[in-house]
């Protein structure tokens, strides 16, 4: 029985370090999905733009504050086109009624109904499925449009938000 711990000792004192930084690894692994370290921009919030969904001129608004921020960025305005606006579709309340046999019915008629729910702020619909507006090209006028660096981090910025590929972004410098 000696044998055994003093085999086991010999391990976790060869290993203890590998176990303690595989441990310590796991467990930042696993921080995020147990409810720590979110930051406000990672936290779900319902889309800008309140009830009416993405709101291009609000997400645009947005953009301009986070590009703002970035360093050499300046003042900033942002311009996207879009090719679609995105729709919802809510959840539908549906009643199916028919008459005869029903293997075969002779008649039937479906009546269908938006579903409303009660909240504090007044009755609100339910979402089952939101599609996104798909934008077809963004222009950037930024105070430090001259700088390749700042040029190439603000086009990164817009295509990772949007979805746009790089050569649909265009960064141009603010007039003096």
């Amino acid at each position: 029985m000696k044998e055994k711990t003093k085999g086991a000792q010999t391990l976790w004192d060869r290993y203890k370090y590998a176990a303690l930084v595989a441990l310590v690894g796991a467990g930042l692994l696993l921080w995020p999905a147990l409810g720590g370290g979110t930051s406000r921009r990672q936290e779900s919030r319902e889309p800008p733009g309140g009830e009416s969904g993405w709101d291009v001129q609000t997400v645009q608004k947005e953009l301009e504050e986070i590009l703002g921020a970035m360093s050499g960025v300046g003042q900033v305005d942002v311009m996207l086109t879009v090719d679609s606006d995105g729709e919802r579709q809510l959840a539908q309340d549906t009643q199916l009624s028919y008459s005869g046999d029903t293997a075969a019915p002779e008649d039937y008629s479906r009546k269908s109904e938006t579903v409303l729910i009660d909240g504090s702020g007044g009755d609100g619909t339910v979402v089952v499925r939101r599609t996104y507006p798909t934008y077809r090209g963004a222009l950037v006028v930024c105070q430090g449009g001259g700088s390749a660096e700042v040029r190439l981090a603000v086009t990164e910025a817009v295509a990772a938000l949007t979805g746009l590929p790089t050569d649909r972004v265009a960064v141009a410098k603010w007039q003096s």
